[in-house]
């Protein structure tokens, strides 16, 4: 079960009315889960059929929580997903994690199509914590997003991968008010700027968090050079 992000609110003592977490995946990896046990009203977005049943059957008994089971994407239609393992992304993607970091190369087995809907169709402006972990396609739920949610955890990066709408999504982010509170393997989490301060030990943790995902992401490309040129 996934708790850091469940546990750095808690120590902060933040209380939350409506979480959502968009690209659930399976329920014991929900980064929400612990919300979600405390009974605190929750939305989740999930496309994938198979993680939609399990999640169906998870969290049965729980009514704080509703699930939207389609895509978010720029526009109300369908789309085309392609699966790889863990990680669910959109066919058209120039890069994910798995393309990025698994030279995943697309494969038509891997691929079905789904609903997708525009995020604010689903946002009634009342979510307080966000978590979005969509394998690239982020920044279509943070560009039409009613909320202004206290926290946001959402995928940036990953070894050698860097979300493709990186620079819009950090625009966002300063022009509504957000400052990077910490970052873990995938994630970067935000909060609204005033909402509490940054501890010393926090800034420091930040700063090596940076070092380490920086020298990462060096050796990942440093290897694809190495493999490309001994090919």
């Amino acid at each position: 079960m996934n708790n850091r992000l469940y546990n750095q609110c808690k120590i902060k003592s933040l209380i939350f009315q409506h979480v959502c977490e968009v690209g659930v995946y399976l329920p014991p990896t929900s980064n929400v889960i612990g919300f979600i046990k405390d009974k605190i009203r929750t939305t989740l977005v999930e496309p994938d059929p198979k993680s939609i049943d399990a999640i169906k059957r998870y969290f049965i008994d729980y009514q704080n929580v509703h699930l939207y089971p389609f895509a978010i994407f720029d526009h109300n239609g369908t789309l085309e997903l392609v699966q790889r393992n863990s990680s669910t992304f959109v066919s058209t993607l120039e890069a994910s994690p798995a393309l990025v970091n698994d030279h995943y190369k697309l494969e038509d087995k891997d691929k079905f199509t789904v609903e997708c809907r525009l995020f604010d169709e689903i946002d009634d402006g009342s979510i307080d914590l966000l978590s979005v972990d969509t394998e690239g396609c982020e920044w279509y739920v943070m560009k039409n997003m009613n909320s202004r949610p206290a926290v946001i955890s959402i995928e940036t990066h990953g070894k050698g991968y860097v979300n493709h709408f990186y620079r819009e999504i950090s625009s966002w982010l300063h022009e509504n008010g957000y400052t990077l509170w910490y970052k873990d393997g995938s994630d970067s989490i935000y909060f609204k700027t005033g909402l509490f301060d940054l501890t010393i030990s926090e800034k420091i943790a930040l700063h090596i968090m940076d070092i380490r995902l920086s020298y990462r992401r060096w050796k990942h490309q440093l290897k694809s050079r190495i493999k490309t040129i001994f090919k």
